[in-house]
């Protein structure tokens, strides 16, 4: 027992073992219970009744399920360029000298850290058809502001751009610091060339940057196929399905219809599309990214 005391494998085991335990029983355990689920007609109360592949094919004949996975689509195929843009054109923006830069860094990530409970009474507030400053700001120009979460039509774009506005704080943070990892040694050897600002962006910042926008776009995609507090807060998936998305009707089997089998089986066809992706990314981006 002393030998044992004595070795640093010995110590290094016992501070990770807390970890390795939270891994197990808090993540590895679920994941394989969910897989073992996902081929039942559990239904939290009864016993468990197996049903093999019969969830997974009910999944492609569910309507339903393809109306959410074609909103989750859009709402990823939208939000995800916009945000990644916006976060760019923002950063880039916020790291030349200005005055109260800090604040402005400062301002624009409060809404990464703030509740999404906070944001959506205050964006429910915003797109208020009748007091809404939305609409109000759109009657100084003569248009009749629609209403906006009631609308099947206007319920999605309202919840892409509070889901942008959330986060485009932290993507900002992210380019921030890939941004003043590049060297000034290129633009000044780009100023002493005579090249513009717009020609320094496209073939200095741009390609430096690659690493930094691949991260982002990685992680921007996978939150936005996870997306749920939003939608549950602002719309409840509605109206008429219009902004019901994947996580959010996993969530309503499992704990409304209490079809925890069927829950299971969606859970892990949205792993795979992710999985998926992000093979795709990973594999893409040897082609466009500069180290």
């Amino acid at each position: 027992m002393k030998r044992l005391v004595h070795k640093d494998g010995f110590w290094a085991f016992l501070m990770l073992l807390p970890n390795v335990l939270g891994f197990l029983l808090f993540l590895l355990l679920p994941v394989l219970a969910t897989f073992a689920i996902s081929f039942s007609d559990w239904n939290l109360t009864d016993s468990f009744q197996w049903r093999g592949v019969d969830n997974y094919k009910e999944l492609f004949e569910d309507k339903v399920f393809g109306q959410v996975f074609k909103n989750t689509f859009v709402f990823t195929l939208v939000s995800v360029p916009i945000g990644i843009a916006l976060s760019l054109v923002l950063a880039v923006f916020l790291n030349q000298k200005l005055r109260f830069v800090r604040f402005y860094r400062a301002a624009f990530f409060i809404p990464v850290i703030s509740s999404m409970v906070a944001v959506s009474v205050i964006w429910q507030w915003i797109y208020n058809p009748e007091y809404g400053l939305l609409n109000y700001a759109l009657s100084w120009f003569g248009i009749d502001g629609p209403a906006w979460l009631t609308s099947p039509r206007w319920a999605m774009p309202a919840v892409i751009i509070t889901s942008i506005w959330k986060s485009l704080g932290f993507n900002m943070l992210i380019f921030l610091a890939g941004l003043q990892s590049i060297s000034d040694s290129y633009y000044e050897a780009a100023d002493i060339d005579g090249a513009k600002w717009y020609s320094k962006f496209a073939r200095i910042t741009v390609p430096l940057l690659s690493p930094t926008t691949f991260f982002v776009t990685v992680m921007s995609f996978i939150n936005s196929f996870q997306v749920f507090d939003t939608v549950y807060l602002m719309t409840q998936g509605g109206p008429a399905r219009s902004t019901s998305v994947m996580v959010y009707y996993v969530f309503q089997n499992a704990f409304q219809y209490f079809r925890m089998g069927y829950a299971s089986a969606m859970a892990y066809v949205l792993f795979f599309i992710v999985m998926i992706v992000t093979f795709i990314q990973f594999w893409r981006q040897k082609k466009w990214s500069v180290y």
